[in-house]
């Protein structure tokens, strides 16, 4: 599967009279990731791919000029010692070590109209140019340096001989005037069409690229584009910014593996001790091993052939949702109690099952979206249509697995069952620390992406979606930990002797109210109060009434 990307980078204002071409409009706020404190996202980030199709695309309208934006990607510079780049397209060999864009059939068809004004003898009756520029020399394009918002040459712009007419201006710079690069194709007499010849622009410095193909003629105003454009690394296709993740993913699954090892090997050991937990638990680490395999394996066929195969990717995203889902299901039931102070989850189990079925559903329409699809076949409200969903749905989980945290811990204390109230304490402070390193990245990623508009950063870019699969598998090992089979499983699980019935005692989904220490201190007080004054406890419980618990 091809993909296209003539979507600007993220920026939010025009810096240049050069920066609309690199601003799409739309700005989607990174504060929606505010949500994703499991961050399990890999691909919220916009994807650019290596081989950019032009079907039949129109010019926009920029000043006085027309463009199109041809892709833009982060570009490493090639290896010196390899040889010069062969321009035969079919011929991948000589290409290893070697950075480039090449243009592979791309045509320009004008309108019968524009072709029929033109002279039959004339050789040159329109121009089309591709220009190539580095993103921080993106003012030495238009005439900035001339105090005009001209983007092409005009003729009194022309009178001190730094540009031609009818030609797009750029600012050589006298130590290198190959930068910007310009490419220039020509329609010939009365022709409709004009072909690029197939040519390669090899990259001698990493930097982000932004191809854009631009006219100034307004009689080719309709002018179509068809044909597309390859760029590759020196180590494969796939785009600069995405290329650690394909390293990163196969740490990651190396990690997942070891976990599972040590997860199987405590399993089989105590194997009539195991709960129902661990078998959850177990489920979690291989989706996660699963999932970040078959990412792997995606971005190494990216690189390798410049597409991503819909097959691979389709699996990949699947995976993703599955074990998103499934995790934060683990969280949640996990904060309950469930296996430590219930033995089910009793009159709730329809609402959680609910709730992860919903977030499934709208986690692999974003995932599809955001891998399988153009970006530019969404807009910034179509996209935020599906991003919001996620984030209220993850805020819906964060809510829930607080609440039942507290009040999870509320219960053991009242039992007085030390062993599993500092099991729990143990998790509590895990969360919380884990909440808190969410916070401070997603303040870094706002700054980041606010400094950083016209991705001039790409060789971080990564590390914002890394965090979140990290964090995600540092909780699932806290999990392992605490809950690991063990010869003694009475510590951490559910007895009949301290057991109590929880079904009727479901928690709200709209609850957005957090118990603080202050109120948890003075329920246990209470209920202490009245457990010490009961005539006669029962034997399943310590005495309290559950129609009175109901009503405090």
């Amino acid at each position: 599967m091809r993909y296209r990307d003539r979507s600007s980078s993220k920026s939010c204002h025009s810096l240049t009279i050069f920066d609309p071409f690199f601003s799409n409009g739309y700005c989607i706020a990174s504060t929606t990731l505010l949500m994703f404190f499991l961050g399990c996202f890999l691909t919220t980030q916009q994807v650019s791919a290596s081989i950019h199709e032009y079907p039949s695309e129109s010019f926009i309208r920029r000043s006085n000029s027309y463009f199109l934006h041809g892709g833009s990607e982060g570009l490493y510079a090639s290896k010196p010692e390899v040889a010069r780049v062969d321009t035969d397209a079919g011929e991948d060999r000589p290409l290893n070590g070697k950075s480039f864009i090449r243009f592979e059939s791309v045509t320009f068809q004008r309108s019968k109209e524009s072709a029929q004004n033109k002279n039959e003898m004339q050789q040159k009756t329109g121009l089309v140019e591709a220009i190539i520029v580095e993103v921080k020399d993106r003012e030495k394009i238009g005439g900035s340096y001339l105090n005009s918002d001209a983007i092409c040459c005009t003729p009194e712009l022309a009178k001190d001989g730094s540009c031609k007419v009818g030609e797009v201006i750029i600012h050589h710079d006298p130590d290198n005037l190959n930068e910007p690069k310009r490419i220039q194709t020509f329609f010939e007499g009365q022709s409709e069409e004009a072909k690029m010849p197939t040519e390669v622009i090899e990259i001698n410095k990493t930097g982000m690229y932004y191809l854009y193909f631009m006219f100034c003629d307004p009689e080719l105003k309709g002018l179509i584009i068809s044909g597309r454009t390859v760029w590759r690394n020196p180590e494969g296709y796939l785009p600069g910014k995405m290329a650690p993740l394909m390293t990163f993913s196969g740490v990651m699954s190396f990690a997942y593996l070891v976990l599972g090892l040590f997860w199987f090997l405590r399993f089989v050991r105590y194997w009539k001790d195991v709960i129902q937990l661990h078998y959850h638990i177990t489920a979690v680490i291989g989706l996660g091993m699963c999932e970040m395999a078959l990412w792997y394996f995606e971005y190494a066929n990216f690189n390798a052939t410049g597409g991503r195969p819909m097959g691979i990717t389709l699996w990949a995203v699947t995976f993703s949702a599955v074990k998103k889902t499934v995790s934060r299901l683990l969280l949640l039931v996990v904060s309950m109690g469930y296996g430590v102070v219930r033995p089910t989850l009793g009159g709730i189990t329809a609402k959680v099952v609910l709730l992860g079925l919903t977030y499934f559903v709208f986690s692999e329409a974003l995932g599809l979206v955001e891998h399988l699809g153009n970006m530019n076949d969404f807009s910034g409200k179509a996209r935020l249509f599906l991003v919001l969903p996620v984030s209220l749905l993850d805020a819906c989980f964060i809510v829930w697995i607080f609440s039942s945290l507290f009040q999870t811990l509320e219960k053991l204390q009242i039992k007085k069952s030390m062993a599993k109230f500092a099991l729990y304490r143990k998790f509590t402070n895990s969360l919380a620390v884990s909440v808190l390193l969410s916070i401070a990245w997603i303040g870094y990623e706002l700054y980041f992406n606010a400094a950083d508009p016209l991705s001039e950063l790409w060789r971080r870019a990564w590390l914002i979606p890394a965090f979140w699969i990290l964090l995600a598998y540092i909780l699932l090992v806290v999990i392992c930990v605490l809950w690991a089979p063990s010869h003694n499983p009475t510590r951490y699980a559910y007895s009949e002797e301290t057991g109590e019935d929880l079904e009727e005692e479901g928690i709200s989904l709209t609850s957005s109210e957090v118990m603080v220490a202050g109120d948890l201190a003075t329920i246990v007080e209470r209920k202490e109060r009245k457990v010490s004054s009961a005539v006669e406890p029962h034997v399943f419980g310590l005495g309290e009434d559950p129609e009175e618990d109901k009503r405090e």
